[in-house]
């Protein structure tokens, strides 16, 4: 499955809040929406699932116009929106039932769900009786029991503890793995490196980068290696203004061009107590703050 957004307009009364947006998701890969708040990630989603219409552009799926009736998605919004009194097994059925589930395909669907991520034990209680995390995991069940076509997650790793993080993981990379749209919306950089291949960057409502992760990693210039070495001090001497302390005690070489790599790598090696060098590749969050830092 290919998810297109493109050319997407969108104004609400005189402020034009998406200006010609458009990115690609595919099937069986995990694509990372990004920007700061007020960016338009918010409506760009709320547009693809037709919670309303764009003023211009086209939501696609494999090059036709996408057809909510028989393509499913699945929402887990950032904002929690359960019912703290109801029971639980009630209102999953019922937001099962909304997505064109049968009662008892619903029933069968949110049990498995309810097994899948050990939440059995609470089937019969009410929402406001459970932990932050584990409401979490519960409004994520409304996401998935219907089995939907595209899944779109935003800030899921919100108030879980390591372990049901670990259990969110899984989750996502078997949904990934069934082939299908997973959309990630988060402002934590280490879930959306991990997960992700393909990125977009939004910035005041246009897109400001979009592409491969990886290979948008490697187009910056490839002129700094990352040193681990037990010879940190004569090295920081020896190197003077081109090398710098990393946050976590690595050192940064600067080089004076990506030609000499090579040859300082070979020098490192045969001069220094080195335990790693690479060439140094900017994290995620340093590409995020470098096109969302401003908004243009």
């Amino acid at each position: 499955m290919r998810l297109e957004l493109k050319n997407i307009d969108k104004s609400f009364g005189e402020k034009r809040v998406l200006k010609g947006v458009s990115f690609t998701a595919e099937g069986g890969k995990a694509f990372g929406l990004l920007g700061r708040n007020g960016a338009g990630k918010t409506t760009s989603i709320r547009i693809l699932m037709n919670v309303f219409s764009a003023d211009g552009g086209e939501v696609l799926v494999d090059g036709k116009p996408i057809d909510y009736d028989e393509i499913g998605i699945g929402y887990l919004p950032e904002e929690r929106g359960l019912y703290p009194k109801k029971r639980i097994i009630d209102q999953l059925v019922y937001f099962a039932e909304l997505k064109g589930m049968s009662a008892k395909e619903a029933t069968k669907a949110v049990d498995y769900w309810l097994d899948r991520l050990g939440m059995t034990e609470y089937r019969n209680k009410r929402l406001d009786t459970l932990s932050k995390g584990n409401q979490q995991k519960i409004q994520l069940i409304t996401a998935l029991a219907h089995d939907p076509h595209i899944v779109i997650l935003d800030e899921p790793f919100s108030g879980l503890d390591p372990v049901n993080a670990m259990l969110l993981k899984d989750v996502v990379k078997e949904q990934i793995t069934k082939g299908k749209v997973v959309l990630f919306s988060s402002h934590q950089m280490s879930y959306i490196e991990e997960f992700c291949d393909n990125i977009a960057i939004i910035n005041a409502g246009r897109v400001v980068l979009h592409g491969d992760l990886h290979e948008i990693k490697r187009n910056y210039a490839r002129d700094r290696l990352v040193v681990s070495t037990t010879n940190a001090e004569r090295l920081k001497a020896d190197f003077k203004d081109a090398c710098s302390e990393a946050e976590n005690g690595a050192l940064i070489l600067r080089l004076a061009s990506p030609d000499d790599k090579q040859a300082t790598m070979k020098r490192l090696v045969e001069n220094y107590d080195i335990d790693e060098v690479k060439v140094f590749e900017p994290s995620l969050n340093d590409i995020f703050v470098e096109y969302a830092g401003e908004q243009i």
